[in-house]
């Protein structure tokens, strides 16, 4: 007997999972052909679980300031809404590595019906200002962050955009509520103001700058939808308070005075006064 063409016949052989996952793979890949989507049914079910109340609505799409322009789009739970409703998908997002600096983490799209699959990395850091490295927890929760992400991004590019702009569009018509006079529209106004006071410290000087206005009375139906995107956006973790704030560009003046600011607190502290040297008698 050869022992070493034995070995080798046993090293090509799969293990038990995988036989075991390429069984369940095909099983999935028969019965998505067996009973293939109804597109016009996905994507009337898909609207249908968008806009079923406001709240699940707004969760439907995110905003995050660029420079003069914000970017906006269809969020991670709009993924999950679709993803469910189109059917013969197999979706996963998980962190595949975690380095000293960042957190990676890859999603996963596979149509089964027509045979389209995406894999989407996301990297996230997991360093401070302070360069120091998060806490274990923190670097969970930048995890599931990354994984939303990952999912989102993977799903989105495996279902075409056209039903993806339908149902976004859908709920985006009940993210706002009902603004048809000028109480309603004030009323909304101050809550998503508010919000973002009571919630991250963000104040109304900086809430107008993310709306690119200069009065809160110019903020209207299509601001607002910007800022409960933002809301959204931080909730989910596609961005933090620090990083939505340092995109705000500060007009000359509060630069001067920040600079000014800054100056004084430095002749003020202690390192700055030992510096200085002594008056002469």
């Amino acid at each position: 007997m050869n022992t070493e063409n034995t070995e080798v016949q046993i090293a090509l052989q799969p293990s038990g999972y995988d036989a075991i996952e390429k069984t369940n793979v095909d099983v999935q890949v028969a019965t998505a052909k067996m009973y293939p989507r109804n597109i016009e049914r996905s994507i009337k079910n898909s609207i249908t679980m968008a806009t079923m109340d406001a709240e699940t609505a707004q969760a439907c799409s995110y905003a995050l300031p660029r420079g003069n322009k914000p970017v906006t789009g269809p969020s991670v739970h709009l993924a999950k809404i679709i993803a469910s409703s189109w059917g013969n998908l197999r979706t996963e997002a998980k962190v595949v590595q975690i380095t000293d600096r960042q957190v990676i983490s890859r999603g996963t799209c596979w149509d089964l019906e027509t045979n389209v699959a995406s894999v989407f990395e996301v990297r996230r850091s997991i360093t401070g200002k302070d360069k120091k490295r998060f806490s274990d927890d923190m670097i969970t929760v930048t995890g599931n962050a990354a994984n939303a992400i990952a999912y989102r991004n993977a799903v989105f590019t495996v279902i075409p955009k056209a039903i993806t702009d339908a149902v976004y569009r859908a709920a985006q018509k009940v993210i706002t509520g009902d603004l048809s006079d000028d109480k309603k529209l004030h009323e909304r106004r101050v809550k998503a103001i508010r919000h973002f006071d009571d919630k991250y410290k963000i104040s109304e000087k900086d809430v107008l700058k993310l709306c690119g206005k200069q009065e809160v009375d110019q903020i209207g139906a299509d601001e607002i939808a910007l800022l409960l995107g933002i809301q959204q956006a931080l909730k989910d973790g596609d961005t933090t308070k620090e990083e939505l704030l340092s995109r705000i560009s500060k007009t000359p003046q509060e630069k001067k005075e920040e600079l000014k600011n800054r100056q004084a607190a430095s002749q003020k502290s202690p390192t700055a006064q030992s510096t200085q040297k002594p008056e002469m008698p």
